[in-house]
């Protein structure tokens, strides 16, 4: 029975405790609940707060983007007014343009009508001027006149030569004399009178043109190509008028083959005034730049030459010095030597005046001591004499050796 009453007590007391522990985890979690619901609370009122704000906010920006729209609707108002005012004036001024404009037209339409006639005038000026150059020496001397003048524009007159003469007897328009003696010839004899005939004639003529540009070209090669008389594999056949030049561009001979092609093979270079001045220009470029050359190989040599002059100098200088250095060597050993020959000399000097004394003094000394033989006095004191009187030449012997 005390047994059970004893379980009945620890179970009593079990429930007891039990029941403090859930009351306990009951008020944590009470507690905890709070806690979170006083969070909770706050973060309301924060949101409230937030709320409260965002909608000043808003409000505020809505005032702003209404001012702003105002603002833009304003401009654009004013923008289209300026745009149709802009608009206005635009097609004013350009109406005045086309106003202008048809004036300026008109003017030149009233030019156009002006220049025909000077066309028709120059044509017939050049009818009479073909009249006038009809023969085919006068027109050979114009093309020399032309070909002199481009000569005396581009090149110095020492560059070129008129009327050259070959061994052959055959006299070149102008030969340009290049470097190492070397001849370019020119010549300006173009058959011009084939020309003339293709605005008459046609094709017949134009083919006409063609063998006598090929004939002309062979003549040339033949005649001014000459490499024995030192010129070039090439000469140049002087175009008087770009028309003709142009004409004999674009003209073929009966085979299909062009005839500045033609003239390439034959080693002759077809020019018009304006390309032989620029094949003068570029010669003349190029004998500047030979000449540069040679002031440059003549000037190294100067400088070669001063070179060596310099090194033969350098040489000669060279034992200039060690002659003065020689010489000052023997200057001061000369110095040294008679140093050494005043010292012995006034060592002589020395001995000579106490050789003197001794001399002087000592046959008053023998006559008093023995009193009746001088001649023995006289021989003892004649070999004292002559030992002192060697002494300075022992002395100037010492010292020639040790000069030496």
């Amino acid at each position: 029975m005390s047994g059970i009453l004893i379980v009945a007590v620890f179970v009593a007391l079990a429930l007891v405790v039990w029941v403090a522990l859930q009351s306990l985890a009951a008020q944590k979690k009470n507690e905890v609940v709070e806690s979170q619901m006083s969070e909770l609370r706050r973060d309301l009122q924060t949101v409230a707060t937030a709320q409260a704000q965002a909608a000043g906010q808003i409000s505020t920006l809505t005032s702003s983007v209404t001012t702003r729209l105002d603002a833009v609707s304003r401009s654009l108002t004013d923008g289209v007014a300026k745009s149709a005012d802009i608009s206005a004036q635009g097609q004013s001024a350009m109406r005045e343009e086309l106003k202008s404009t048809q004036t300026l037209m008109q003017q030149i339409y009233k030019q156009l009508g002006e220049f025909q006639e000077v066309s028709r005038g120059l044509s017939t000026a050049q009818q009479s001027l073909e009249s006038v150059l009809g023969g085919a020496k006068t027109r050979g001397i114009l093309g020399e006149v032309t070909l002199d003048r481009l000569l005396e524009d581009s090149l110095p007159s020492s560059q070129y030569g008129t009327q050259y003469r070959f061994a052959s007897g055959e006299a070149a328009d102008a030969v340009i004399f290049l470097r190492d003696r070397k001849l370019l010839a020119v010549d300006s004899k173009f058959p011009l009178e084939a020309f003339r005939r293709i605005q008459t004639d046609g094709d017949e003529a134009r083919r006409t043109f063609a063998s006598a540009v090929k004939g002309h070209a062979d003549s040339i090669a033949r005649k001014y190509i000459r490499p024995e008389e030192n010129t070039l594999d090439l000469a140049l056949m002087f175009v008087p008028s770009e028309s003709v030049y142009y004409e004999l561009l674009q003209t073929s001979d009966s085979k299909g083959q062009p005839l500045d092609e033609y003239c390439r093979e034959k080693r002759i270079v077809a020019v018009s005034p304006n390309t032989l001045y620029a094949h003068l220009c570029v010669i003349a470029m190029g004998l500047r730049g030979m000449q540069i050359e040679e002031n440059a190989r003549r000037l190294s040599n100067g400088l070669s030459g001063l070179q060596r002059q310099l090194g033969n100098f350098v040489d000669a200088f060279d034992k200039v010095g060690t002659h003065l250095k020689n010489a000052q060597n023997s200057y001061q050993e000369a110095g040294k030597r008679l140093d050494r020959t005043e010292l012995a000399l006034e060592g002589m000097l020395t001995s000579g005046d106490s050789l003197a004394g001794a001399q002087a003094e000592l046959p008053l000394n023998n006559s008093n001591a023995n009193g009746a033989n001088p001649t023995s006095g006289a021989g003892a004191g004649g070999e004292g004499t002559s030992e002192k009187s060697d002494e300075p030449q022992r002395m100037l012997g010492l010292s020639a050796d040790n000069s030496r």
